[in-house]
């Protein structure tokens, strides 16, 4: 948060069950949301000062939701300070990890279907986490502390307080509040977003498979295109379009996904390596749709992927590049084609379960992205838009008459200097 302005504009005595506070009121120039700051005692002489900064959470802080454990941390962080004699709390309004009370309703209902918190996240567009502790940092400046005892068990916190100039001396651990609702909540934390936790060593939970559409993958198709819907200048010449925050969030999204599926045009034009490098996690299996075998032998999925790839041909391409790819330890799957001659792309989702994949990411390029539309194999998209003009290839040409697909309860918001675009898709019955 540039030029960053925090305002302390009041303050008022409230007497907790466990102790005596005071409700600090901030203002500030970004946001325009009321964050707090509950202090309890001399402050100014119990440096390193016991601090919790705690975002909200309605459903767990008012209606006690078991969904999480955040109602439990802020209630023993009250308690944990008035037992010390001094300390802070500072409530940030960041609800759902940022995302807002809306969207963290809709990834309620994603984590119902089985995705877990971070995919929910990113199937909606945003990022794993999108909190930020600048303003956290800055009503510690006010109070006049630089050296905390941080009440947390996420080192994300404790990271970014530090690179904002507060020394934190020590991490005080903060027992999970397991039960049976939020026990994959908790393993998530652990799993996949470092959390401290102690959950026996092990995830007390393991949800169960998500249910497969018509028995084949769900199908998320995420792609970047210019506002004027181009991805590139022209056909074959790769053209950069997201910035630095949304490459992050597809490298995210990558890794929430079981495979990552691209069409020979873009393994030519670009020579992808379609790993996860911006963001904790494993790279999916690639898969390659190529009708005729056009798969260079020196692709970068093949020689710097930590999977082989599986390589989408049909009856008609030559067995003898089919050899090559096999010695090199590609999968190669023949496929029934299309009156065109491609890969039936039903065919092919029928078969990806054998390889234990259930949630594919559809990337791209412009064939693929129209042929999944078409063809209305998509369950879900996000879309980056760049701010800028093209006038090139748009990512999306002629459905062939099969209806236009509708985003249903679709959300969009800023990511740097792109705007994300994402929803369900819903699909008109076929005339």
């Amino acid at each position: 948060m540039k030029n960053l302005a925090v305002e302390r504009k009041t303050s008022a005595r409230i007497p907790t069950e466990v102790g005596e506070y005071q409700l600090c009121y901030y203002q500030n120039n970004q946001d325009q949301k009321e964050h707090l700051a509950l202090v309890l005692g001399d402050i100014a002489g119990q440096q390193p000062t016991l601090v919790r900064i705690h975002s909200e959470c309605f459903t767990g802080d008012v209606l006690g939701s078991l969904r999480c454990d955040c109602g439990p941390q802020l209630n023993q962080a009250m308690a944990q300070i008035a037992q010390a004699g001094a300390g802070i709390i500072i409530y940030l309004r960041q609800e759902g990890r940022g995302i807002g009370l809306l969207d963290k309703l809709h990834a309620y209902n994603l984590q119902d279907e089985g995705y877990d918190t971070v995919e929910a996240n990113l199937m909606l567009g945003h990022q794993a986490d999108a909190r930020d502790y600048t303003i956290a940092a800055r009503i510690l400046d006010d109070l006049g502390i630089s050296s905390v005892r941080l009440l947390t068990n996420n080192p994300s916190k404790i990271e970014s307080l530090e690179q904002l100039g507060i020394s934190v001396a020590e991490r005080v651990p903060m027992p999970a509040a397991l039960n049976v609702e939020n026990a994959a909540y908790l393993a998530t934390k652990v799993e996949r977003m470092r959390h401290l936790l102690n959950l026996n060593g092990r995830s007390p939970y393991t949800p169960p498979p998500k249910p497969m559409p018509n028995g084949r993958p769900f199908v998320t198709l995420s792609y970047a295109q210019s506002v004027d819907g181009s991805i590139t200048r022209q056909r074959g010449q790769p053209m950069p379009l997201s910035g630095q925050e949304s490459l992050t969030l597809t490298h995210q999204l990558r890794a929430s996904h079981d495979a990552i599926l691209v069409g020979i045009g873009t393994v030519l034009a670009d020579d992808p390596r379609l790993t996860v490098r911006l963001a904790a996690g494993s790279a999916p299996q690639p898969v390659i749709v190529d009708s005729q075998l056009r798969l260079p032998l020196t692709a970068k999925l093949l020689t710097q992927h930590p999977h082989k790839p599986i390589v989408a041909t049909t009856e008609t391409a030559a067995s003898a590049k089919e050899h090559a790819l096999l010695d090199l330890g590609a999968t190669v799957v023949r496929l029934p084609a299309t009156a065109s001659g491609q890969v039936s792309l039903p065919a092919l989702l029928a078969h990806l379960p054998q390889f234990n994949i259930r949630r594919l990411m559809v990337e791209g390029g412009a064939g693929i992205i129209t042929s999944f539309l078409a063809a209305q194999l998509v369950d879900r998209m996000v879309i980056t838009v760049a701010p800028l003009l093209v006038g090139g290839l748009n990512a999306v040409g002629n459905l062939n008459g099969h209806g236009l697909p509708r985003l249903q309860n679709p959300q969009t918001r800023w990511l740097g200097k792109d705007m994300i675009l994402s929803g369900d898709v819903s699909w008109p019955e076929k005339q």
